[in-house]
């Protein structure tokens, strides 16, 4: 047999593997017998479907559960210093200040002194031509001279005539009153008279000559312009050959002030916040030329006068500035700050806790009424709600010492805790109570599930 005949027989004899395997491999799985229920891929499909409807309904509860409750805006308490300031503006002005003038009319000779020069009680500043001076005084010098001869003249004249009236009565008394004659008598006692008068007005001629004389050299020496205290010149309006005329009032030729290392700064302090400022207070100040730079001071006088410009009430007050470095020159404005009230590690609550008030107060929770009725009823306006807050900017000032009622949220429950107020800054108050403590959550506002992020 050959070869070919061979493969023929062999191939002849094998199965044929193509149309045995799958029957073979379907017998082997069982693919060819009918499935069970909980085989079936569409009945866990569904289960699947079921079971993702029923967690999202679920969610959706929870979610409608929690949108229908408020959401509360809280702040933790805080314990710190509360400052209350009053700020207010003015100028720096020297402790004193002299204007020193003239009080005679005359030109100016020579000027001795220039602005920032240290100067002497007593010192020469200024001088005026004395020519005119000068004269005066030698003129009431002689006059005062002749009233002197005058007065002399005066006294011998009442001599003569007491020893003219002393012989006459001599004459009478050894006559026995026959010689001279009456008339005689009368005539002599009128000259005694009017010689004593003369005598009287020529020592009055004497001291007017007097006054005038020490009149003319008191001009004279005023002609020298001297400082009447220790300081430093800020201002001059003189030269030398200006004329001065000092007929109406004294000419001011200088300004001087007494001491530069204290100054003081007046302030106009607003009537809303005078009640506020007393004396003692310390206080601090910048100004322009020195802007990072805070000066200390402290009031010494608040006046009572009140002082009106533009329909403002305002009322100066003074205060003690030290200035040691004379950084600091008379005129600058100075923007002050008032410390009028301090502080110190107090209990501390943000103002709009205090003007907080939940919607349905005591109820757990506090739901918001008005939160449901369906998207109509959010896009329809409301009223405002009455007496569920105050107005933001309403004031705390005048609280301090009253009671006032806050709200704390304590495992997502409301309670209410009654406080006595201090004084506020306008941001944060100062409150005490027995039950509240550092870190507590007082509510500052309340939102509805809208409004919540």
């Amino acid at each position: 047999m050959t070869s070919s005949e061979k493969k023929s027989s062999t191939a002849a004899a094998m199965p044929d593997s193509s149309s045995a395997t799958p029957t073979s491999l379907q017998a082997l799985l069982g693919t060819g017998a009918a499935r069970r229920w909980w085989q079936r891929a569409p009945l866990w499909i569904g289960v699947a479907v079921l079971l993702a409807g029923a967690g999202g309904y679920v969610y959706w509860q929870k979610q409608q559960a929690a949108g229908a409750a408020p959401r509360f805006v809280t702040e933790p308490v805080q314990r710190g210093n509360l400052t209350l300031t009053v700020a207010a503006t003015g100028t720096l002005q020297p402790t004193r200040s002299v204007n020193i003038g003239s009080e005679l009319s005359g030109t100016v000779r020579r000027v001795l002194v220039d602005v920032n020069d240290q100067i002497k009680k007593g010192q020469v500043l200024v001088e005026l031509d004395t020519a005119k001076l000068s004269a005066q005084v030698l003129r009431s010098r002689a006059a005062l001279a002749a009233a002197y001869a005058r007065q002399a003249q005066t006294a011998a004249t009442v001599k003569e005539a007491q020893a003219s009236m002393g012989r006459l009565e001599e004459v009478a008394r050894l006559s026995g009153g026959k010689v001279p004659s009456a008339s005689e008598l009368d005539g002599g006692r009128a000259t005694l008279e009017r010689a004593l008068a003369d005598a009287t007005s020529a020592s009055a001629s004497v001291q007017d000559a007097k006054a005038a004389l020490s009149t003319d050299e008191t001009n004279l020496s005023k002609a020298s312009i001297t400082s009447p205290i220790n300081g430093v010149v800020l201002t001059r309006t003189v030269d030398p050959g200006n004329a001065v005329a000092a007929s109406l009032q004294a000419v001011t030729l200088f300004t001087v002030a007494e001491n530069l290392s204290q100054l003081q700064l007046q302030v106009n302090v607003d009537e809303a916040d005078v009640g506020s400022v007393k004396v003692g207070q310390k206080a601090s100040f910048t100004v322009s030329a020195y802007p990072s730079r805070p000066y200390p001071a402290r009031i010494t006088r608040v006046a009572f006068g009140s002082t009106k410009t533009d329909n403002v009430v305002t009322y100066i007050t003074w205060l003690d500035v030290d200035n040691s470095d004379l950084s600091l020159r008379p005129g600058m404005t100075a923007a002050a700050t008032i410390t009028s009230t301090e502080r110190n590690d107090v209990l501390l609550v943000p103002n709009t806790a205090l003007r907080f008030t939940p919607v349905a107060a005591g109820a757990p929770g506090a739901a918001a009424s008005g939160s449901g009725g369906g998207i109509l009823s959010q896009l329809m306006p409301r009223m405002p709600r009455s007496g569920t807050r105050r107005s933001a900017g309403a004031s705390e000032k005048g609280t301090a010492g009253k009671t006032r009622q806050i709200w704390l949220l304590k495992d997502g429950v409301v309670e209410p805790l009654q406080v006595s107020v201090g004084i506020s800054d306008g941001r944060m108050t100062e409150v005490s109570s027995a039950q509240l403590q550092v870190g507590m959550n007082v509510i500052t506002d309340q939102r509805s599930a809208a409004a919540a992020p």
